[in-house]
Formats: structure tokens, sequence, C-alpha cells
């Protein structure tokens, strides 16, 4: 459980992202996962932002991309 509180502390993001790419944080059964590519936040739900498709996991946190 310490891993997944720790994961969730790095994907802080709070309220709706900003109209740009941003990591994310999602989780299912097996426990949280960062997804390997960027996404975006369009009209109230999560896209692959190079593909544009919807993102079909739960999503549980956000953050800015990191270089």
């Amino acid at each position: 459980m310490a891993t997944r509180e720790r994961r969730l502390a790095e994907f802080n993001g709070e309220g709706e992202p900003p109209d740009q790419p941003v990591q994310v944080l999602c989780e299912d059964h097996s426990g949280t996962y960062q997804l390997p590519f960027a996404c975006r936040y369009v009209d109230g739900e999560w896209r692959n932002d190079e593909s544009g498709s919807t993102v079909q996991a739960t999503v549980v946190g956000w953050r800015l991309q990191r270089p």
C-alpha cells in the first residue's frame, strides 16, 4: 500500500489538467502504473496525445511531463 501512496503523491495534479500533454497514473486490479505515452484531457476524457484515441484505463493522477 505504501507504494501506491508514494506513486499517487508523485502524480498529485489537482483539478482539471492544463491544455497540454501530461503524464498519467492509472490503476487496475494489479496496482498502479504510468502510461508510456503522453495524454491530454479533452472534453471530460483522457486521450493519447499522439493518436487521439481514448484511454481505456482508470486514471487516478496526472502530472506535468518531466524532461
